[in-house]
């Protein structure tokens, strides 16, 4: 049995501190829910599973918010709902473990994805190991990276990300330039498809907040005006603000199913889960990791890089994105060809399932049948899956 992508909604991915920071995590996933499930026949009641991710899970999205959200979003009570923490690739996974249960009868419909506000990612205190301590503590902020770290982890697993792309950068020797060239691709190649309309029918507005289109794309950005930008981890470095991913809020679902579920969903499904790959390495060189983890998904589907038509690579910085296509030896104008992470954003628990979102969508408008959705993960992972294009009769 296959699993197939029926529909996806998301939000409008929110700078930090930006239009959504007055939104709950939660309210987030809700609407990207409810999203997914509208213009279809489906009785909400009849969804088996909701399996969302979420990379932080310390505010308001502790709990299981991805039973909360199911219950925000309306769907019935007897609707169950799962919390799944990839970092990164939270919401990637949840697709893999939705896409897994129907292959293998243990479900029929599926909701996955994921949702983040790294706004509104709390500080948190440690407990003392003893009552009433006469020293001060410090909040330690769960926005991004490590926190409350195990003094047993090697040093050199512990560094920052920023830190650990540097590293990247010097075993590589990818440019400055280069990565800046990179960024202002992926700006401008994002102005250009919100201006035609490609996400128009991807993304869905957040009640009560006026943002119709992702808060980060910076329109008319060059890499003459990004390279004037200070290094932001080595005072010689050459990673920046402007070649890296930024902060933001957001959330995205998938609506996933069996090939015998369209007559209930009331139309037919766009995409087939056709590969699925993880792989893991040192913590310190997590950017890399997405190149195995895809020629795994690729064996799975039975097809090789010359088969793909398009990628949705996460653009977490650039240096780590381009040692990704330079080690695959593809094409790199399949890359992101709707503009990446660096311009749309990277609300860590969102960013697996708008890959494959706007992998799929890709897909239907150009009429490629294979396409490669990858994302890096913090502490040494990376994901990987392969869509096969179906819309419209496609093969499958």
């Amino acid at each position: 049995m296959s699993a197939f992508l029926y529909t996806s909604a998301r939000t409008p991915f929110g700078r930090y501190g930006g239009a959504l920071a007055g939104a709950r995590p939660d309210d987030l996933a809700a609407t990207a829910i409810r999203g997914a499930l509208a213009g279809t026949d489906l009785d909400p009641g009849s969804v088996n599973d909701v399996v969302w991710g979420t990379a932080n899970g310390a505010g308001e999205d502790n709990r299981n918010v991805g039973r909360m959200a199911s219950l925000l979003a309306g769907l019935p009570p007897s609707v169950p709902g799962t919390t799944v923490n990839r970092l990164c690739g939270s919401s990637l996974d949840a697709a893999f473990m939705g896409s897994r249960a129907i292959e293998c009868g243990d479900a029929d419909v599926v909701v996955a994805g994921g949702s983040e506000s790294m706004t509104r990612a709390p500080w948190v205190l440690p407990k003392p190991g003893r009552g009433f301590p006469t020293g001060d503590v410090s909040a330690v902020s769960t926005t991004l990276g490590w926190r409350l770290v195990n003094p047993q982890m090697p040093a050199e697993w512990t560094a920052s990300l920023g830190e650990c792309n540097e590293q990247l950068q010097v075993e590589l020797g990818i440019s400055r330039e280069r990565q800046d060239r990179f960024a202002a691709r992926s700006h401008a190649l994002a102005e250009r498809a919100w201006a035609e309309g490609f996400y128009r029918d991807l993304v869905v507005r957040v009640p009560g907040v006026d943002l119709a289109r992702d808060e980060s794309v910076r329109d008319g950005a060059t890499a003459e005006g990004l390279a004037g930008l200070r290094p932001a981890f080595r005072p010689d470095g050459t990673i920046t603000a402007g070649n890296a991913s930024p902060l933001n809020d957001g959330a995205a679902a998938l609506l996933l199913g069996s090939e015998a579920a369209a007559s209930r969903i009331g139309r037919d499904p766009v995409s087939r889960i056709a590969g699925r790959g993880t792989f893991a390495l040192e913590p310190q060189r997590f950017g890399f990791a997405p190149v195995r983890a895809a020629e795994l998904a690729l064996a799975r589907a039975g097809i090789t890089w010359q088969d793909v038509a398009a990628v949705e690579l996460n653009e977490a910085f650039a240096v780590q994105a381009l040692a990704c296509v330079d080690a695959w030896a593809i094409d790199p104008e399949i890359v992101n060809a709707k503009g990446g992470a660096i311009a749309l954003g990277h609300p860590l628990g969102a960013s697996g399932a708008r890959l494959v979102s706007t992998l799929a969508a890709r897909l239907r408008e150009s009429g490629g049948r294979w396409g490669v959705a990858a994302i890096c993960i913090g502490v040494g992972q990376g994901l990987a899956l392969v869509l096969e294009n179906v819309a419209g009769g496609a093969p499958r």
